[in-house]
């Protein structure tokens, strides 16, 4: 699974029902509505797009102003703690159904959150490197078959010394979280009455913030983490079917 997610919506009703008749946004309000999401910073037409666009590059965003709903795309909206949510973000939701939903294929990690009129309903965010960062409120119907075991992730071989740290895959959990609060999915075929997501017209923008000082600190924590991975280190499959760890002059 290779999916990635960075999604926050505000909706009057159901976001699903909203998506399924989305019309092509207009520009102005588009700009408007990134302006209101990211106040005091620079915001510039950068290209049309479409919904299935859901983890766009730092400092762009992308979004769809729709009869009843907004939904951007935006790597600054999903957090590990989802109840940390900006205040601005929630007074901008005041009334409204905010959803929240983020996926990382590299470090299988998932969060999706869902607040009602301003009050935090549910939150999950999990890793299998970090566990449960959150878990807030009771679990919706389509996570209860996860929760009980019967999504187990599957050992890659009979070598495999320990069993996954978590009761399911987060990204397998997170295609279900998407389908039923977005309405689509990124990974396999969607259902006959699911929404494809390259059907929803977006703009994106790029979005700075005119002191630099967010894009400094992204930087330094881009080079902390460099610096903590070390060098890279290169595999390969060996006879025996095992990865064998090799060097440059082996490959």
């Amino acid at each position: 699974m290779g999916a990635k997610t960075a999604l926050l919506a505000f909706a009057d009703g159901d976001l699903r029902a909203a998506l399924r008749g989305a019309a092509t946004t207009r520009r102005a309000e588009a700009q408007e509505a990134v302006r209101r999401v990211h106040p005091g910073y620079r915001v510039e037409f950068d290209a049309e797009t479409t919904l299935d666009d859901t983890n766009p590059s730092d400092d762009v965003t992308n979004v769809a102003v729709l009869p009843g709903a907004e939904i951007f795309c935006d790597r600054r909206f999903v957090l590990d703690r989802p109840s940390e949510l900006p205040e601005h973000l929630l007074a901008l939701g005041a009334g409204r159904r905010i959803v929240m939903h983020g996926m990382h294929s590299v470090v299988d990690w998932l969060c999706f959150a869902v607040w009602e009129d301003g009050r935090l309903i549910r939150s999950l965010s999990l890793s299998p490197d970090s566990g449960i960062m959150e878990n807030i409120g009771e679990p919706y119907a389509f996570e209860l078959p996860y929760w009980a075991g019967e999504h187990p992730v599957e050992p890659w071989s009979d070598e495999d010394e320990e069993p996954y740290p978590l009761p399911f895959h987060p990204l397998e959990l997170g295609e279900e979280a998407l389908r039923e609060l977005f309405g689509f999915v990124l990974e396999g075929y969607p259902q006959p009455d699911e929404l494809e997501a390259e059907s929803v017209p977006m703009y994106g923008f790029q979005v700075t913030d005119p002191t630099g000082a967010e894009q400094a600190a992204r930087e330094a924590m881009y080079a902390q983490i460099s610096a903590s991975m070390g060098p890279p280190r290169l595999f390969r499959m060996g006879p025996d079917g095992r990865m064998v760890e090799v060097s440059l002059d082996e490959l």
